[in-house]
C-alpha cells in the first residue's frame, strides 16, 4: 500500500503520535536540505506544475524539515486536508480511515546520510516532499479522499490487493500528460533521485494511457524502477473513476481475472511510448514476487 498500510488491528488513536518537531537535530535538517535541493534539481522539467505550486503554497523548502502544525494551517485552507504523524507502518483500516477523513499519515523519522538514495521504509522526506504538495490541488485531494473511502470497502470485499495496484500506478508512480509533455506526479518518483530521471527520459519503460481495469490487474515489483507507467490527462479523471463505483461487484470481477504483467503491451492498450526494455533486459523475473 501507500507506504504506511499493513494488515493488523489498530485504531486511529493508536496510530497518531506527536511530530515533536523540536527533537530534530541540526544534521536531520541538513539531510532534508541535501535531499530537497538535489531532488528539486532532478525534477526540473520533469514534474507537474501542480506539484511545484503545492510546494510553494505550503512553504516546503530547503531550510529544514517542515513543522506539521505550521504546514497544516496552509493545507487546511487549501483543501481541508491535514498531515498527522505516525510511527511507521500502520494497519490498513486506520490508514484508509485517515484518508477518508482527509488526514494524511506521515512518518517522522528522516533517513541517514548513508541512505540518501534508497531506504525500504518511507521516511518523512518521501511522505512530505513526495505526497503532501499535491494535496493542495482540489481534484487530486478529492481523489485521495475517495481512495480512502473505497479502501474501507476493499477491506470488507477482498479488494485491498487491487487498491494497492491503483495506489502504485497513480499515487506512487503516476504520470500526467501536459501540453509541454509527459510529467511526473507520483510521490514514489517525485522523491526518488534515480527514478525522477528514468521515468521520463530513459526509453526503457512503456508509457500507456491510463485504463482503470488494466491498472488494477497489473502487477508490480517494489524494489526497482517501473517497466510500465500509466498516464492520465488530468487529475479530475482519477476522482471521476472512483466516484460511484460498485466496489463489491468490481472486486469480485477482478478476482476472477488473471494478473497482468507490467512488461507486456496488450492489443487493447493505448500506447503513448513503446519502451525499449533495455533497463529490464536482464531482470531475473523469477526471483522477485509480482504484487
Amino acid at each position: 500500500m501507500m507506504g504506511h498500510a499493513v494488515l493488523s488491528a489498530q485504531t486511529i488513536e493508536q496510530c497518531i503520535i506527536p511530530q515533536d518537531w523540536h527533537r530534530y537535530s541540526r544534521e536531520d535538517h541538513e539531510t532534508w536540505s541535501i535531499l530537497f535541493q538535489r531532488q528539486l534539481s532532478a525534477l526540473k522539467g520533469h514534474v507537474a506544475q501542480e506539484y511545484l505550486d503545492g510546494l510553494a503554497t505550503l512553504g516546503i523548502d530547503e531550510t529544514g524539515i517542515p513543522n506539521f502544525e505550521r504546514m497544516n494551517e496552509r493545507l487546511r485552507r487549501a483543501t481541508g486536508w491535514e498531515v498527522v504523524a505516525v510511527p511507521g507502518l500502520i494497519a490498513s483500516r486506520p490508514f484508509f480511515e485517515m484518508l477518508a477523513s482527509r488526514r494524511f499519515p506521515a512518518g517522522t523519522f528522516i533517513r541517514t546520510r548513508a541512505q540518501l538514495d534508497y531506504l525500504e521504509e518511507p521516511d518523512i522526506f518521501h511522505d512530505v516532499f513526495g505526497h503532501v504538495p499535491l494535496l493542495t490541488n482540489p481534484a487530486y485531494a478529492d481523489y485521495m479522499n475517495e481512495y480512502g473511502r473505497i479502501g474501507l470497502e476493499a477491506i470488507d470485499n477482498k479488494g485491498v490487493k487491487f487498491l494497492a495496484r491503483l495506489n502504485w500506478y497513480t499515487i506512487e508512480f503516476g504520470l500526467i500528460r501536459k501540453p509541454e509533455g509527459i510529467r511526473i506526479y507520483g510521490a514514489g518518483i517525485v522523491s526518488s533521485f534515480g527514478e525522477a530521471k528514468y521515468a521520463v527520459d530513459d526509453a526503457s519503460a512503456h508509457h500507456l494511457r491510463f485504463d482503470f481495469e488494466r491498472v488494477m490487474r497489473t502487477g508490480y515489483y517494489i524494489d526497482d524502477f517501473q517497466a510500465t507507467y500509466f498516464v492520465i490527462d488530468r487529475f479530475e479523471e482519477l476522482f471521476d473513476l472512483l466516484r460511484g463505483i460498485d466496489a463489491p461487484r468490481l472486486f469480485a470481477e477482478l478476482r476472477e481475472k488473471p494478473t497482468l504483467s507490467p512488461f507486456e503491451i496488450r492489443p487493447e492498450d493505448k500506447v503513448l511510448r513503446r519502451g525499449s526494455g533495455d533497463y529490464w533486459r536482464d531482470f531475473p523475473k523469477t526471483k522477485a514476487k509480482l504484487k
